[in-house]
């Protein structure tokens, strides 16, 4: 057996094995406790590249999804000043049948005429103060809304929605109505009557905007959820394999090891020879 000291090849081949298997063990650490398999680019060029764009389509696909919850804010907002609207129209029309009977007198229908006026006002009042920021949401203005619910640019990850439901007293034609007479109690219980059917048909259309955009959030959030399934199996570790690398290393380490310690034994029996 020829024996070596200058180039020892197996002590240099063992050292090349050992560091190789102290990277892998590093990465293996790296990777049991970040929990991803990819831990730089150098690992998995293209899955990184996938995963990245995957990430991105992720973040815009939930923002888009808190786009549209805060879209259903908004049309609740309106829709709460339109109920109390509904309510006071109601009561207007309740205090008109009254005034209209003959079971009370003059005297007891402008009792009657001092609530259904300041009624009127207030009625006029929510309309012109329910706003959303500085959003005027039940004035009629006309202003078209734009709620970007989608990951991309496109119409079709836009919902749009125009303002054009106008509840003002004016509007609805009761403005200026009274009831302190017997013969304007009953006229105006037509023009009630056109102002509920105007504030439902504004009800109804903030209502089916609504169910849109509750659709639009559950499909937002579905898609957030598989796209985020996508990218876990290409990113996320799988602890089991990743643990029995690591022990399989270890053990290769350990291993390396044990030829290095030989090696220096081999140095040593050169010596004896000199």
């Amino acid at each position: 057996m020829s024996l070596r000291i200058s180039s020892y090849i197996p002590s240099l081949a063992a050292q090349r094995s050992l560091s190789k298997t102290q990277r892998q063990i590093e990465r293996s650490q790296i990777a049991l406790a970040s929990g991803k398999r990819i831990v730089s680019s150098a690992d998995d060029a293209a899955g990184f590249a996938i995963s990245e764009s995957l990430r991105g389509q992720i973040s815009g696909t939930r923002q888009g999804k808190e786009n549209a919850e805060n879209a259903v804010s908004l049309i609740q907002t309106a829709e709460g000043g339109l109920a109390e609207q509904n309510n006071i129209l109601v009561r207007l029309r309740e205090l008109a049948v009254y005034a209209a009977s003959d079971t009370i007198g003059d005297d007891e229908r402008e009792f009657l005429d001092m609530e259904y006026q300041q009624l009127t006002q207030e009625l006029d009042r929510i309309a012109k103060t329910t706003t959303f920021g500085a959003k005027k949401l039940l004035e009629g203005t006309g202003e078209e809304f734009e709620f970007q619910v989608g990951a991309n640019r496109g119409a079709n990850n836009v919902i749009s929605f125009k303002l054009e439901s106008d509840t003002t007293s004016d509007s609805l034609g009761i403005d200026g109505l009274s009831i302190s007479d017997q013969d304007d109690a009953l006229d105006n219980l037509e023009e009630l009557d056109t102002a509920l059917v105007t504030v439902a048909e504004a009800r109804a259309t903030f209502g089916a905007m609504q169910s849109r955009f509750q659709y639009a959030i559950d499909h937002a959030a579905l898609q957030a959820d598989n796209l985020e399934t996508a990218r876990s199996r290409i990113t996320d570790v799988d602890v089991a394999k990743e643990v029995s690398n690591l022990v399989t290393n270890q053990i290769r380490q350990e291993a390396g090891i044990a030829v290095m310690a030989g090696a220096k034994q081999d140095a040593q029996r050169v010596l004896q020879l000199i």
